[in-house]
């Protein structure tokens, strides 16, 4: 409900094939996603069959048995939230259908084209709006609340969210007679209320009726009038402290009236037996006061009509700036992702080629140009050719007996893991390749998690490590298997070897984990906690060796794990958040 902003999924791999739309319940397709609050998340969807705009309700149905709450209940909350879709009333949100879905509920409900009351109070000085528009949403709700408590429904959390402004003006109450499913949905402790705006009674979990959504409805009112609301707090139990205290009167009312003042007090009594008794009461005792409501409507279309503009102005002018990299310059970033696996390749050729001197140099020199080429061309290439090349090397150079084992084994090894891994991301080769090129095993366990999804990191970032040590000492033996054949298994006999392999393995799990939060944030910290665990390993294996001495094979590591993490950090700003437009919020439980 409200003005969408488009909130398109950018996944790990920018290569990947546009995938086909997903669809709620084979009919709705998701335009953007309006947050994640109370007990649902909201979308701005498109009725594919009637050609319109809905606002999509998804509440995940938990089981409850073990509390007391079991099918039975729910199928009678369930159908205390239809009851509550008949209503019909000019200042209450429509619900068009109730449907229920593999352990979901989702409620239809009709599009409002405007702002809710907590975004606009966020857009004006002060958070706060004048007496008139306060008295034209008094009214409003109350209109609303009243309808809905003649038909026997609360609400129970009346909240700026569930308050909407479309572009005429109009308030409307989302959520009506949704506490109940709420409860029903495992959030239940307040039967869907929210802090800062529930009365005692209701927090305490005793019995509720009208007076509730009076004490609800007032506090909201409290806070668009003074920019503040009394009884925010952290915790249920410390905002049921403030309110028995009492809003600050004099202090954070100082503008209001004593007259206004004294109505709201009496309708934020924490006790029931001494609240304003029905909202009719509520509006009919301040509506007069505050203003004229028509004006109010006005001024309320005129303040939603120039936010309107300012997204507009925003979206054009300082959202195209502020989109991340690969979004503003799709051109630039693709080259990224091709140069990345051309010079790797180049890096490895320049120094394994050197070891052929039987071949002439333009040759060599043709060769090398030819595999960059055919890396930028097609990325997942890069780790076949050089497979390729460094197969055909270890079997021709000096051939011996252990010659046709090594390079079997070699290939055999590159090209499953290309079958698995490496064929959908071309990325992934450069995370291959940087080890072999570097001559620093660890050189790419930072690249496979800033690459990959958290399981295949974990499988890549180990198998980088081994086939880091092992090419190593195939390239520093000129590619003779019978130099380079003890040497391997020399190294992988070592249980150090094994010990950074997994290190490796998790350094880029934990990398690809945390960065799938979504955030340029998460991505950073994730490659610094990944690059904290190579260190730790680093220095975990100088310990057991060296007697906690370091060796130049630690200090190296080290400072390629330091390297790899500021190289991965700019690359982390360049892509910018996975999910655009939700940097800082909760991932989008929507499919």
């Amino acid at each position: 409900m409200g003005t969408p902003t488009s909130t398109p999924l950018v996944t790990r791999s920018m290569n990947q094939p546009q995938q086909p739309e997903n669809l709620l319940l084979g009919r709705y397709r998701v335009l953007a996603r309006r947050g994640t609050g109370g007990f649902g998340t909201v979308c701005t969807c498109w009725d594919t069959r009637l050609q319109r705009r809905v606002a999509i309700k998804r509440m995940p149905l938990v089981d409850n048995s073990a509390d007391g709450i079991g099918a039975s209940t729910v199928d009678e909350v369930l159908a205390e939230a239809r009851t509550a879709c008949l209503l019909a009333h000019p200042n209450i949100v429509s619900v068009i259908d109730f449907e229920l879905d593999a352990g979901y509920a989702y409620l239809i409900m009709e599009y409002v084209d405007g702002l809710n009351l907590a975004e606009l109070l966020a857009r004006v000085e002060g958070g706060r709006l004048t007496h008139e528009e306060c008295a034209h949403i008094l009214s409003s709700c109350a209109r609303a609340l009243a309808y809905a408590h003649e038909n026997r429904v609360l609400h129970m959390d009346i909240k700026p969210t569930n308050i909407m402004i479309d572009r005429m003006g109009t308030v409307k109450v989302a959520d009506l007679g949704m506490a109940e499913l709420g409860a029903a949905a495992g959030y239940g402790g307040a039967r869907g209320g929210t802090v800062g705006y529930m009365p005692p009674e209701q927090i305490e979990g005793m019995l509720v009726d009208e007076r509730a959504d009076v004490f609800s409805l007032a506090s909201v009112l409290w806070q668009a009038l003074t920019g503040k609301n009394p009884f925010i707090a952290a915790s249920a139990g410390a905002s049921l402290e403030k309110i028995r205290r009492g809003p600050r009167i004099g202090k954070d009312a100082s503008d209001l009236d004593l007259d206004i003042e004294d109505a709201l007090v009496r309708a934020l009594a924490p006790t029931a037996s001494d609240r304003t008794s029905s909202v009719d009461e509520l509006a009919c005792e301040l509506v007069p006061k505050l203003g004229d409501p028509a004006e109010g409507q006005a001024s309320l279309a005129e303040l939603i009509e120039q936010s309107e503009k300012d997204d507009q102005v925003d979206e054009g002018e300082w959202g195209r700036a502020h989109l991340p990299f690969h979004l503003r310059m799709p051109q630039a970033w693709a080259v990224v992702e091709r140069a990345l696996p051309a010079l790797a390749v180049a890096a490895f050729a320049a120094a394994a080629l050197p070891g052929f001197s039987g071949i002439p140099a333009a040759t060599r020199l043709a060769g090398a140009a030819a595999s960059c080429a055919l890396a930028a061309i097609w990325p997942p290439s890069a780790t076949l050719t050089c497979g390729a090349f460094s197969v055909l090397a270890i079997a021709t150079t000096s051939p011996a007996s252990s010659s046709f084992i090594l390079a079997s084994a070699v290939g055999a090894a590159l090209v499953a893991w290309w079958c698995l891994v490496g064929r959908g991301e071309g990325m992934a080769s450069v995370a291959l390749l940087a080890p072999w090129a570097s001559g620093q095993p660890y050189a790419g366990a930072q690249l496979a998690g800033f690459t990959l999804d958290p399981l295949a990191a974990l499988a890549t970032g180990g198998f980088t490590y081994l086939m880091g040590t092992i090419m190593g000492c195939v390239v520093g033996a000129g590619f003779a298997a019978e130099q380079a054949t003890p040497a391997v298994l020399l190294a992988l006999a070592n249980p150090a070897t094994w010990l950074c392999a997994g290190a490796a393995a998790c350094a880029s799990w934990l990398s690809s984990i945390v960065a799938m939060r979504g955030t340029v944030a998460s991505g950073i910290v994730g490659q610094a906690l990944g690059a904290g665990v190579l260190i730790a390993a680093a220095w975990l294996r100088a310990r057991v060796e060296n007697g906690g001495i370091w060796g130049v094979a630690e200090l190296a590591s080290c400072a390629v794990a330091v390297t790899c993490l500021l190289f991965m950090c700019i690359l982390t700003v360049l892509r910018g958040p996975l999910f655009l437009g939700q940097e800082g919020e909760d991932s989008d439980e929507l499919p």
